[in-house]
């Protein structure tokens, strides 16, 4: 009976603030701030979180900010991660809490991550005195580029002494009212590439007398398919996209140089590693069939989001006896990144999805897009997962 009233409580709390977790979100989405750039949300953050009280806060880098709540007793210290940035999109939403910075926007639902942790240090910070060890929350700035700000925030020590840590995704194709949790690898090292060919530009109508930068580039791009379908174990996970091709300037000139990138993703890192190896030898063989020349850039990424089985079991366990069965979808993994990695490389971790898509209310855009958007509806069910989940993690 008492873990009932205890779980009666916390849903209870977690309603009774949802309308002010709402109005963070909808300030947050009207006021976006791209990545390293977050100066005025996280002095929002950091003013907000004063205000509660019992937290002690710090401003690890520039644009991020930790809170620590010290419980009554000694225990674990336990960390919970949101995001912050926004993107460089313009938001073709009509709302009267669009984006206010044009060509700036909300569109992968950073600002709900923020607006739930908000909600969950606010209650947290109540219920000091239950708390036997210590929450520390985590608002990171520039999850979208890298070298992204979790790497920055371990750095300044933002992990030292944690014995476990969670975060969590809105996620626009998993409907409202579901949570989604995987098992071990969940996203992937997200990499890119850039080759450029260095041909002999010339006259369209004399081709023999150039070598040709457009048609040598064709070549790369069908080549490079070649390393998932013949050069790497159909059971691997891996994806090689081309995504940009820059050529020409008119219609009757060969160019002399092309470029190309694109992104390469993975989960396992000896796979991960061979890629480029492959990549080059396979570029350096058709430019010097060609007699091109070319140079080949390549940048690892965010290390693969491997979500610890204890952790996760934890986060399922708690899905289901606050939400019931039906709420809880064990999902496959997913080629997209995130730099929440970086906090799993200090401690044992979690990743989970919040469903926030609704076909009904016409909320169906995918992240990135300029008419994303969430079912708010969802923030009450994060906040609600984070405090469950923290208070089971303490035992």
């Amino acid at each position: 009976m008492g873990e009932r009233n205890a779980m009666l409580d916390l849903n209870q709390l977690a309603s009774e603030i949802n309308e002010q977790v709402v109005t963070w979100r909808r300030y947050l989405h009207e006021n976006p701030e791209l990545s390293f750039q977050e100066e005025k949300t996280s002095q929002f953050i950091y003013d907000t979180l004063l205000s509660f009280g019992n937290l002690d806060v710090t401003r690890p880098t520039k644009t991020s900010v930790m809170a620590r709540l010290i419980g009554s007793k000694p225990g674990k210290t336990i960390a919970v991660r949101a995001d912050m940035d926004a993107l460089a999109i313009t938001e073709e939403n009509v709302s009267p809490f669009a984006s206010k910075n044009p060509g700036v926007m909300h569109a992968c639902g950073h600002d709900g991550h923020t607006a739930m942790l908000l909600g969950t240090a606010k209650i947290l910070s109540g219920l000091h005195d239950q708390i036997n060890g210590e929450v520390r929350f985590l608002f990171q700035h520039a999850e979208e580029i890298y070298p992204g700000g979790a790497e920055e925030m371990v750095s300044a020590g933002v992990m030292d002494g944690v014995d476990l840590v969670i975060g969590t995704h809105l996620w626009a194709s998993l409907e409202v009212g579901k949570v989604g949790v995987v098992y071990g690898p969940m996203m992937a090292a997200p990499d890119t590439f850039k080759i450029t060919v260095k041909g002999r530009g010339g006259h369209a109508a004399l081709p023999h007398q150039t070598v040709d930068s457009i048609a040598i580039g064709a070549q790369i791009v069908t080549n490079l398919q070649h390393i998932v379908s013949r050069t790497t174990d159909p059971l691997d996970n891996l994806v090689v996209s081309v995504t940009q091709f820059v050529a020409g300037t008119a219609d009757n000139v060969i160019p002399g140089s092309i470029w190309l990138g694109g992104t390469v993703r993975s989960f396992d890192q000896t796979l991960r590693e061979s890629i480029p190896v492959k990549m080059e030898r396979m570029v350096k063989g058709i430019t010097e069939a060609h007699e091109a020349e070319y140079e080949f850039e390549y940048q690892y990424g965010y290390r693969p989001v491997i979500n610890d089985h204890e952790v996760t079991r934890v986060i399922e366990e708690t899905v289901l006896e606050v939400f019931g069965e039906e709420a809880l979808d064990l999902m496959k993994p997913n080629m997209g990144g995130e730099d929440f990695s970086a906090y799993q490389q200090k401690a044992p971790g979690a990743f989970f999805y919040v469903g926030a898509g609704n076909v009904d209310k016409g909320i169906i855009y995918p992240h990135h897009h300029a008419r994303f958007d969430i079912d708010e509806t969802a923030l009450e069910n994060g906040v609600k997962t984070f405090l469950h989940s923290i208070f089971k993690f303490f035992g």
